[in-house]
């Protein structure tokens, strides 16, 4: 514009002579050449490309604008921009450029004199167009994979910040947190009403969460090292193996590469909770980089806001490291190493418990020590074909006490997994073979030498197995997964478990339909995965050997992507039917002094609807909501009955709006669940038979401080609500936790005496949700890339 302004003066001149013209013209010519020059040499166009940061895709429609200044530009349909910076006037002034695009998180990058820059933006709402790993073991647009997988990346987890993963699920639908004890607080990952033990949990596709670390294993991750949450709904067995059963959970962690030099998370609550995430890369050589991080949670601030002499919430204090290594190899081959460390101190109990009471009979307390090491990693073998090798150790050491029960327990598992990957025209070809190796030894009749029940005998199960899968697509729109896999378990022989997928896309991918039918199995460790076998006075039973339990179920997914103007919105709708034989269901009902464990003779059903919503705004609202309605039950000798701590409704959402302005977001996040079967006593137990309808509130302000740092505050459980209201107590016979005054008839039972009415025994059984009320949390997030 410049140029064509002084040309256009220069036509008006008016001289009186051709020559004076013909002079004129030659140096306002060299006039302009130099000007040119100048102009050009000083005003060298800025290329930005933006890309979505997961699948690296272009994003169209993106905005760059320049601070300081009101230059702006729009990304063409490669995600590029072209910007003509102006004169540095003041070379104390830093120029920067935002970028933002809508359903992306904004972000501002610094100019210092690149003619290229890349930007990456992460998604706003959690997973629109992730990729993901889990449902085919191949790393595809979540959009293409036959398998309904939902990914939740570590930016969804900040709106609502917790101590541990196990916490942090609590926002998504259909997935719950569930509490086992009120004394001691473990608890497992309920996914569509399923029971924890029907969940696998895997950390970079490794099986490192499961048997006796399934209580426990989900603690201590550092969340400043997770890159992404992905979850599949619905058996995943033909893949994974036994315990996927009722789903799947895979933590991915960040590659060191991806990470920040260094990045922090701590925050603190009003009831003296505290929280610190430390984690820092670095190189080592050319050829390997690292990443290292660091989870400490404490508390030590007991609470009985119940007025039950017992502490309301689990006393910890937890220590976990983490390192993970890449190394660049030729033709980039993949090479990665990861290795955790876990120590754990936790109790619960009466108020005036101290260390010197662990396993007396004087003040009743349950204390846990954990120590927990895992090793895993994955090697691409130097071949032409695509074929991988992944590796995964861990050894878990539980020193615990519940009352006067000790239980001791050690569990090592080792895994190893070697696939190959080749795609033969329309033909996508996985095929396995993996051995698993789980030696596991405790204190408790299940490791006991037959009926010499005072020798031990160690528990060692040998896995060997084989899986194949094809993914063929039959066209741009019909695409079908068929996959099988054997396994021979060395205490209950052969396993097959066959799966089928099919996935059909509207021509301008905004539909997707998939359907997908498979069989699951599990074989089951009742002391490692039911925390219920141990605390209380109950007393366990088998009644048989147990077997391994069996699934089929069946999925109907439906994903509508809407997009007006610049407004994205995601429906994701489903209907699920699973199917169990031989399921192995404890049986609080038939004597309430025992829990009895029996493969059930007759079936169960876990069937059910789910919506998740999802949408995202240019003015910087973000919405995701989602609702679960369900029905769980199990059938036997013609009686159908509600499976226990199993709710019928389930809800969540997240909203979230950025004042993009002044750096400042705020996120309210809950939940709510219909009632659930709890378990009483007897007929004359006060308590009531279903928990009511709850839900836990949350709300957070974050400001961003310059490009590093982030404030963040706010209150949890805003409705301050805990299971006690509207029972007359939550812990059964808390005043006398060893039964001491507990008088029984001939039969074993319980009688009604002045001392106990309702003719109760010690049992803290009867829990259902958090006993943690309202309270303020404070936080500091710092993240320095270069």
């Amino acid at each position: 514009m410049l140029i064509e302004r002084i040309g256009k003066g220069a036509g008006k001149i008016e001289t009186g002579n051709n020559k004076t013209r013909i002079e004129m013209k030659y140096l306002l010519t060299f006039c302009l050449t130099i000007i040119f020059c100048e102009v050009f040499a000083q005003r060298q166009p800025l290329i930005i490309t933006v890309k979505d940061k997961q699948n690296l895709e272009p994003l169209p429609g993106a905005t760059i604008t320049l601070i300081p200044g009101n230059l702006n530009a729009i990304a063409d349909k490669e995600g590029r921009a072209r910007l003509i910076l102006p004169p540095a006037a003041d070379s104390s002034i830093s120029l920067r450029a935002a970028v933002s695009v809508a359903g992306y998180i904004a972000d501002t990058v610094f100019l210092k004199g690149e003619q290229k820059i890349e930007v990456l933006l992460a998604s706003q709402t959690g997973f629109l167009e992730e990729v993901a790993v889990t449902g085919s073991m191949r790393t595809v647009k979540r959009s293409a994979s036959p398998v309904p997988v939902e990914v939740y990346t570590s930016k969804f987890f900040q709106a609502n910040p917790t101590p541990s993963i196990f916490d942090a699920l609590q926002n998504i639908n259909g997935v719950r947190p569930q509490l086992n004890c009120n004394v001691c607080n473990t608890g497992d990952i309920h996914i569509n009403g399923l029971e924890g033990p029907y969940t696998m949990a895997l950390i970079d596709g490794m099986p490192i969460v499961s048997g006796l670390s399934s209580v426990y294993g989900l603690s201590g991750i550092p969340q400043s090292l997770i890159e992404r949450v992905e979850i599949v709904k619905g058996p995943a067995s033909t893949l994974y193996g036994s315990e996927a059963v009722g789903g799947l959970i895979n933590i991915i962690t960040k590659k060191p590469g991806n990470a920040p030099l260094l990045s922090a998370d701590v925050f603190g609550t009003s009831w003296a909770e505290v929280n610190t995430d430390l984690a820092a890369k670095f190189n080592a050589g050319k050829n390997a980089q690292s990443l290292v991080g660091l989870n400490y949670f404490n508390y030590q601030n007991p609470v009985d806001n119940n007025k039950d002499n017992f502490t309301d919430v689990t006393l910890q204090n937890r220590v976990s490291i983490f390192n993970k290594w890449n190394f660049d190899r030729k033709d980039s081959r993949a090479f990665s190493l990861a290795g955790r460390y876990v120590y754990e101190d936790r109790w619960g109990g009466e108020m005036n418990w101290s260390k010197k009471y662990r396993g007396g009979d004087e003040v009743y307390g349950e204390s846990i020590y954990t120590n927990r090491w895992e090793l895993f990693g994955t090697y691409q073998l130097p071949l032409k074909e695509h074929i991988m090798f992944q590796f995964s150790a861990n050894g878990h050491d539980q020193n615990s006490v519940y009352g006067v029960t000790p239980y001791l327990a050690d569990q090592y598992i080792g895994f190893g997994q070697l696939t190959w990957f080749r795609t033969f025209g329309k033909h996508d070809l996985l095929t396995g073979l993996t051995y698993r190796y789980i030696y596991y030894d405790d204190n408790t009749p299940a490791t006991a030498d037959g009926e010499h029940i005072d020798l031990n005998k160690p528990t060692k199960t040998k896995l060997p197995g084989l899986f194949i899968q094809d993914e063929i697509a039959l066209n741009d729109r019909h695409k079908i997964l068929l996959g099988m896999r054997y396994d021979y378990n060395s205490l209950h022989g052969s396993i097959f478990t066959p799966r089928i997928n099919y996935k059909w896309s509207s021509a301008n991918k905004n539909n997707t339909l998939r359907l997908s039918f498979g069989n699951g199995y599990r074989v089951a460790s009742v002391f490692t995965e039911d925390h219920a076998a141990l605390t209380g006075a109950r007393e366990v039973v088998f009644i048989n050997d147990l077997k391994p339990e069996t699934s089929w179920n069946g999925n109907l997914n439906f994903v509508k992507k809407v997009v007006v103007g610049n407004t994205f919105i995601d429906l994701d709708a489903s209907a699920f039917y699973t199917y169990f034989t031989n399921k192995i269901i404890p049986d609080y009902d038939t004597d309430p002094n025992k829990i009895i464990y029996d493969n059930l003779d007759g079936y169960a059903v876990s069937k059910g609807v789910s919506l998740n919503i999802e949408a995202a705004f240019q003015n910087g609202l973000k919405i995701q909501a989602g609702a679960t309605a369900m029905d769980v039950y199990n059938t036997e000798e013609g009686e159908k009955k509600r499976q226990m701590f199993s709710e019928r409704f389930t809800g969540v959402w997240n909203i979230g709006y950025a004042f993009k302005n002044i750096g400042l977001a705020i996120d309210y996040t809950g939940n709510l669940y219909g009632p659930m079967r709890l378990p009483l006593l007897s007929d004359a137990d006060p308590r009531s038979e279903y928990s009511p309808w709850w839900s836990i509130q949350n709300i957070q302000l974050t400001k961003r401080i310059g490009d590093k740092m982030e404030v963040y505050g706010g209150a949890k459980n805003l409705l301050n609500w805990t299971p006690n209201k509207g029972n007359p107590f939550i812990i059964a016979r808390a005043n006398d936790p060893f039964d001491k005054n507990v008088q029984f008839d001939a039969g074993g039972q319980a009688m009604a005496t002045p001392d106990n009415p309702y003719g109760l025994t010690f049992d803290p059984s009867y829990v259902y949700g958090p006993n943690q009320g309202i309270r303020a949390f404070l936080g500091l997030r710092y993240n320095l890339f270069r």
